[in-house]
């Protein structure tokens, strides 16, 4: 549609008409909120949809280990990688995280899949491996007891913005 009209610029601007005012609808302005992922909820692609809708805006946030930490290069898990026995042969819970040696990227689990994720922000940029090496095998190696459900990224739910006061303030010109 967007080709044919600049085909015929000329003629569909002479063409065009004004949006009526009544019915219309806004998208929701974006906030630090609209970045909070949602793992239980949000399918792998909607997950990439947001990212690419406006993570280069505000970066995807979520939850690891009480820290908000930041998604910064999000790609879509090709089925090569979804292959892998690990990520088949047992049940996991969204938002656990796996690292994959391959192709050195995070795997997380979503509602329905899984997601990469090629970098973060902690306390610094991250690449998935300096991740893996740096936070999640350390956690592996202390909790080995532990299932690995229990090393995941978990829902960030930021609190409602405080409604400001608007202050008007009067002044009075004296000449």
């Amino acid at each position: 549609m967007l080709i044919s009209v600049l085909k015929n610029l000329p003629e569909s601007l002479d063409n065009g008409r004004q949006q009526p005012t009544e019915g219309v609808t806004h998208a929701p302005k974006i906030s630090a909120a609209t970045s909070c992922i949602k793992w239980e909820e949000q399918t792998s692609e909607e997950i990439f949809r947001l990212y690419r809708a406006v993570g280069n805006i505000i970066p995807l946030q979520t939850l690891w280990m009480d820290n908000t930490i930041k998604l910064l290069d999000l790609v879509e898990v090709n089925s090569s990688v979804l292959a892998d026995p690990k990520l088949t042969g047992q049940a996991v819970i969204p938002g656990s995280i796996m690292y994959h040696k391959q192709s050195q990227i995070l795997l997380v689990c979503c509602k329905d899949g899984w997601i990469g994720v090629r970098s973060v922000m902690l306390k610094k940029t991250l690449t998935a491996t300096d991740f893996y090496n740096g936070y999640l095998h350390p956690w592996h190696q202390t909790n080995s007891q532990a299932h690995p459900s229990q090393c995941r990224f978990q829902t960030l739910r930021l609190p409602p913005k405080k409604q400001r006061k608007k202050i008007v303030a009067m002044q009075q010109c004296i000449k």
